[in-house]
């Protein structure tokens, strides 16, 4: 159960902060203004897509009920699956393609841990 709970909590940690720096990232960094300029992005879906990140870290993290940890896990889905087809359609090197999915395999992680802790009463 020990083992359970630390990997849950690594896991889910891991994307939180990597959520909570690209919401910094895309509100603050020009670079990251013009690599969504290069996937053919709209800037208002950049600060919209940072907010989201933000209010789904903290849904992840915070203790609420499973029903709305399972939209933010959903949200964060979407994202990432979103990210890898968005790299491959623009014909970003792999290194950039992999990365979504690296951060989607440790969701699955986290939402399978998550799923496997006790609730509490």
């Amino acid at each position: 159960m020990k083992t359970l709970k630390i990997t849950y909590w690594v896991t889910t940690s891991i994307i939180a902060l990597m959520m909570a720096y690209s919401t910094y990232a895309y509100l603050a960094q020009p670079a990251v203004a013009q690599a969504f300029v290069h996937l053919g992005f709209p800037s208002y879906f950049r600060v919209e897509l940072a907010i989201a990140k933000l209010i789904g870290a903290v849904l992840i993290l915070a203790p609420l009920s499973s029903k709305i940890k399972e939209w933010a896990y959903a949200g964060f889905t979407i994202t990432f699956i979103s990210a890898f087809i968005a790299h491959t359609a623009s014909g970003d090197p792999v290194s950039a393609r992999a990365m979504p999915v690296i951060f989607l395999a440790l969701l699955a992680v986290s939402y399978y841990t998550y799923n496997k802790l006790p609730k509490a009463a």
